[in-house]
């Protein structure tokens, strides 16, 4: 009988699939940074762990991104990646653009995501209305990643940060 490969676990790792492959380290996850509790909501473990990767989790989590790689990676069995130890790529500093006043749509995404709706659709058609120096502001529990690369592509910028203990703003505007 040919054993199956097992996934190689690294910054790339889609969250879903390292579950998947390794269910074991759900419990590894939260202890390595609780907000992967999360990850126990059926609805949130369907959406957001099928589109964010290891990388983006490490930013979520506030987790330095060789440890969360190494201790998974440790805790299967797998040799310890080394890596370039770089920084999380939240943003750290508020750029000058982000301005309240600029504020003409604001989305408080946490009720939906709690329900299982992935605000990606939405974000993406409002943000289609906003121009000029306007500010579309999302507010949701944890830094959203996967959504911020997809509006990077769209020739958007994104900043976030935490402004309470459950809740991020990202502030997103045309470049």
């Amino acid at each position: 009988m040919i054993e199956k490969t097992k996934l190689q676990i690294t910054p790339q790792t889609i969250v879903a699939d390292l579950l998947n492959n390794y269910p074991e380290l759900e419990d590894k996850l939260i202890e390595i940074a609780p907000v992967f509790k999360k990850l126990k909501n059926p609805v949130l473990r369907k959406t957001i762990a099928k589109v964010t990767s290891l990388k983006q989790a490490a930013v979520i989590g506030n987790v330095a991104l060789p440890t969360l790689i190494n201790v998974l990676r440790k805790k299967v069995g797998q040799e310890t990646l080394i890596t370039d130890n770089e920084k999380n790529n939240a943003n750290t500093v508020k750029p000058g653009w982000v301005k309240e006043e600029n504020i003409t749509l604001t989305y408080d995404a946490r009720e939906d995501l709690e329900s299982g709706v992935h605000p990606i659709s939405k974000v993406v058609n409002d943000i289609e209305t906003i121009s000029g120096d306007e500010i579309y502001l999302l507010i949701t529990p944890f830094i959203p990643l996967p959504l911020i690369d997809i509006v990077n592509k769209k020739g958007f910028v994104a900043h976030s940060e935490k402004t309470d203990e459950n809740k991020f703003s990202t502030f997103i505007k045309r470049k």
